[in-house]
């Protein structure tokens, strides 16, 4: 497979429909690494063992996120922060590593994803690339994600906006431009892995079981702001309220309950499972369940022809006009090859004395 982003720009507009976004939390409901097993891996808190309420029933949710269901995890280490482009700038140093943007893709990867009959894509467009977020230069129907999102030649890790930008004075922002493939190889390198989605809002939620946020239930404020998202009219007119357009440097807001930092806004963040966006209609009568790794294949009536990683936690671009995913429950999947200019990760760590 290569790159959903790409052939959704040169013609298959209709399989996207349902990106982006979350928010953030303010008040401590625990204290960081209580009960931890044993010495504390640098750069992580120990999330400790539980049962607690996944997914939601409120109005704010999508139906991908209904019904809820109790779900117990055991214990592990999560990155306090999502992964730096500091720290995947070492991983490549050290590996010589080659993003899936970096890579041209071929036709034959693109029309794999595509439905039958589609168009071979031009010889021209088949070059390295990514999707970059531009602002509409005013109001524009919210049914076509692609008046803000082009395929830019050139965007990767290294150049987020495309080959003119760079990471200057960014070295402390969650690296993007990542596919799941890349957070997959970043991961093993560092003898970690990505969290399931269970562990995901698990751990976003801090301890506040069943609340509408991760800092609670207070809607996000634009005179004190939790997370990093869009504030003002999207995605034409941002205010910049909480300062940031893009990404911000991780640790720019509150921490939630468990110490953990952009467990909504800044960049959705990719988890281990494969996406169905029924999941939870198939395992919400079956008691409680214990660690569940997602299902077994990618399942989606809306994007039948590709395969699909779950997303979490949204982005600098959420908002309430267009989706409102800055939830702990919010979640969406996409292609494991495509990387976009509001997508990075955070990796966990096991623990075997976590498992109580």
């Amino acid at each position: 497979m290569k790159r959903l982003g790409f052939l959704t720009l040169v013609g298959i507009g209709a399989f996207l429909a349902t990106f982006f976004i979350v928010r953030r939390g303010s008040e401590q409901h625990s204290t960081p690494n209580a009960g931890a097993p044993g010495p504390v891996p640098d750069g992580m808190v120990w999330i400790p063992p539980g049962t607690f309420t996944m997914g939601t029933d409120s109005d704010a949710g999508w139906p991908d996120e209904k019904p809820v269901h109790r779900v117990r995890v055991d214990g592990f280490w999560l990155d306090v922060t999502e992964v730096t482009n500091a720290q995947f700038r070492g991983f490549v140093s050290a590996t010589g590593y080659v993003t899936t943007a970096e890579k041209a893709p071929t036709a034959e990867e693109i029309l794999a994803q595509s439905p039958p009959g589609t168009p071979a894509p031009a010889a021209e467009m088949l070059v390295p690339g990514s999707l970059v977020f531009t602002p509409t230069d005013g109001p524009v129907p919210l049914d076509n994600f692609a008046q803000w999102w082009s395929w830019t030649p050139g965007a990767c890790w290294q150049h987020p906006e495309g080959p003119e930008s760079d990471l200057a004075a960014r070295e402390n922002h969650p690296v993007v431009q990542v596919s799941w493939d890349d957070a997959i190889a970043y991961a093993n390198w560092a003898n970690k892995r990505l969290p399931t989605e269970a562990e995901w809002e698990y751990a976003a939620r801090g301890g506040l079981d069943r609340a509408g946020y991760v800092w609670g239930n207070d809607r996000p404020s634009n005179e004190q702001p939790q997370a990093n998202i869009w504030q003002g009219e999207f995605p034409h007119t941002n205010t910049l309220a909480d300062g940031f357009l893009r990404t911000a440097p991780v640790k720019s807001f509150r921490p939630n309950g468990y110490g953990l930092y952009d467990m909504a806004g800044n960049v959705w963040e990719w988890c281990s499972d494969w996406y169905d966006r029924d999941a939870y209609s198939q395992t919400s009568k079956t008691g409680v369940i214990i660690n569940p790794r997602g299902p077994e294949r990618s399942s989606d009536s809306l994007r039948p022809f590709t395969s699909q990683r779950v997303q979490r936690g949204g982005s600098f671009l959420c908002n309430d006009s267009y989706c409102s995913r800055y939830r702990p429950s919010a979640r969406h999947g996409c292609s494991p090859d495509t990387g976009m200019s509001h997508v990075g990760f955070r990796c966990v760590k096991s623990s075997d004395a976590g498992k109580k």
